[in-house]
């Protein structure tokens, strides 16, 4: 159960029925501050102040029409008008039992929709580089936590697959085949795609060969599209494995590239060239917009078509939008896209709802996020100052965990110690990212990433082994467990507390798009499950019953901490 949605359902019903204005919604959080109470719902101040009368008065009705016997042991009022909830242990050891009981962790069900999810997006004949990092990891944490929900999920990998570069890309593959040494070329793309731009900048013939070919890839010529498509196919082929090693969900199938819309293009323009929307200026084709001014006070103009013909990420993104409704049937898209390109978006989004392409109950959503910087505070560069290349950090995430794992297991077999390594290294680099809220900069530290103490996922996948190991050293099957969970000692009552607000944070995660969120639950979770372990023997309980019972929240804890950390992408282990 969403303990807080049900709370303030309650709350929302009880202040109405006290004679509140119908706008006035309590906020219920956990009492996290509070020195007494499980939950808090305040807002009473403002309604009070509406009606006029002292927040405490307000107060004193709400709890007379306020019916919550079943969960609460005990409901008062605090400082001006606080309302603290105090739950009741059996109760939520109820909530426990149903948890440990469901393939789902009993989380509240879903009306499920249709949600598009907009992430990674590469170029095509360029390698991924850490600047794609954040909007892959976050975006595939976002989709497996709605599709774990219960929603359709359709991921959309908005490959950068069209543009006038492809002239000289198709023309330089040429080139190289001409000379058999086309595979050997695009074994690194960074390196093809550069040679290909010097050809185009220094050699003529080579040019104008490559602009006839962006004229013919766009008229469909054969020739032009099977070159395109085997460019296409090995950078999918390169960011594949990439995809694997990070363990991300994304496949060939979710590729929706930019070449996807091109057809709807023409279209479009003419069409917003009729509704009036759209008028030429200067030779291009223009969407005025009141909503945004320039520097003089006029309506901002955003260009669909240049003079030349050619169209924009901007045209692009509008039909993007469009075929997400027409097609897909979204109900809601969210775009993992960084923040620099916020009023991009938002630009195209209001051309799209002002042409009626969308219905108004369609949410699309920028879920933006800042940038990935080094120790100096600058965009994360290689010493030399390029760009680093994601194969490459995690080539190096993998390094450093091997050395770490090894000396801590100098036993372990060789194939085990990589696999951790592997799971433990790739684990630290999403976690870092993901444990930090996704709207701000963050600083890439490998020390803090691979310590096994504070918010790490060394630290996560440790402590998800150690739970773990107490099912392996009790010799006891899980179905053995027959005896009911009893909250009698604070540390019982705050874990299994924790753990049924399980529910509520990932629908906040779900509601926001903040893995963060996530991260700081199952951090706090394990501190729970330390203090508990530490205060209440396990194996060594006093009874049976009481043995069986702190083995059950053991068990929910194991399986939520791994539920969590697979809604964010990352991996367990058995021992580490």
């Amino acid at each position: 159960m969403n303990i807080q949605a049900f709370l303030s359902e309650k709350i929302s019903m009880a202040m109405s029925a006290a004679g509140a204005p119908a706008d006035s919604e309590p906020l219920v959080r956990q009492s996290a501050k509070v020195q007494f109470g499980d939950y808090q719902a305040n807002g009473v101040m403002g309604a009070a102040k509406k009606m006029g009368i002292p927040p405490r008065q307000l107060a004193e009705k709400i709890l007379e029409h306020l019916d919550i016997t079943d969960i609460a042991d005990k409901v008062e009022i605090a400082g001006p008008g606080f309302i603290n909830i105090f739950l009741s242990p059996v109760w939520v050891a109820q909530q426990a039992e149903f948890a440990l009981a469901d393939e789902h962790l009993n989380i509240t069900k879903v009306t499920p929709e249709t949600i598009v999810i907009d992430y990674s997006s590469p170029n095509v004949a360029k390698q991924m580089h850490v600047g794609h990092l954040r909007s892959t990891i976050i975006g595939d944490a976002s989709a497996r936590t709605l599709s774990f929900l219960g929603h359709n999920v359709i991921r959309a990998n908005h490959l950068g697959d069209w543009g006038t570069q492809f002239g000289m890309l198709i023309a330089y593959l040429e080139k190289k085949q001409n000379e058999n040494a086309a595979d050997m070329a695009l074994a690194d793309l960074e390196e093809f795609y550069r040679e290909a731009k010097k050809c185009y900048d220094e050699d003529e013939v080579f040019a104008e060969r490559a602009r006839n070919y962006v004229v013919r890839l766009q008229g469909g010529d054969e020739y032009c599209r099977t070159m395109w498509r085997k460019l296409v196919d090995i950078t999918m082929q390169q960011n594949q494995l990439t995809y694997q090693r990070l363990n991300v969900t994304l496949t060939e199938d979710d590729i929706m590239g930019e070449s996807l819309y091109n057809p709807m293009l023409p279209g479009i323009v003419a069409d917003l060239k009729a509704k009036g929307l759209a008028v030429e200026s200067e030779g291009a084709t223009v969407v005025f917009l009141d909503e945004y001014k320039n520097k003089e006070g006029e309506p901002m103009g955003v260009i669909i078509q240049k003079k030349d013909g050619g169209y924009l990420y901007t045209t692009t993104d509008i039909a993007c939008a469009k075929y997400r409704h027409e097609q897909l049937h979204a109900n809601r898209v969210l775009y993992y896209i960084d923040s620099r390109q916020h009023q991009h978006l938002m630009q195209a989004w209001t051309i799209v709802r002002k042409a009626g392409y969308i219905p108004d109950s369609m949410s699309l959503e920028h879920h933006m996020f800042g940038m990935m910087l080094g120790k100096d505070g600058r965009p994360f560069k290689t010493r030399s100052g390029g760009t680093v290349r994601l194969t490459d950090l995690l080539d190096e995430a993998h390094e450093r965990a091997l050395t770490l794992i090894r000396e801590k297991n100098p036993d372990m077999d060789e194939e085990e110690l990589n696999n951790i390594a592997r799971v433990v290294g790739i684990g630290a680099v999403k976690y870092a990212d993901l444990s930090k809220n996704r709207t701000t900069d963050y600083i890439f530290d490998w020390d803090l990433m691979l310590s096994f103490e504070g918010n790490t996922a060394p630290y996560m996948q440790y402590a998800y082994t150690r739970v773990a190991s107490i099912f392996k050293r009790a010799e006891i099957d899980e179905s053995a467990l027959t005896q009911p969970i009893s909250l009698t000692q604070p540390h019982e009552k705050q874990l299994a507390l924790r753990l049924v607000q399980f529910d509520e944070t990932i629908t906040q995660v779900a509601r926001e798009g903040t893995p963060h969120v996530m991260c700081a639950y199952l951090y706090d979770l394990a501190q729970s499950f330390s203090g508990f372990y530490e205060n209440c023997p396990i194996l060594s309980a006093e009874d049976d019953n009481v043995r069986q019972s702190r083995l059950k929240l053991a068990r929910l804890t194991a399986r939520t901490l791994k539920q969590g950390l697979e809604t964010l992408g990352i991996e367990t282990v058995d021992r580490m």
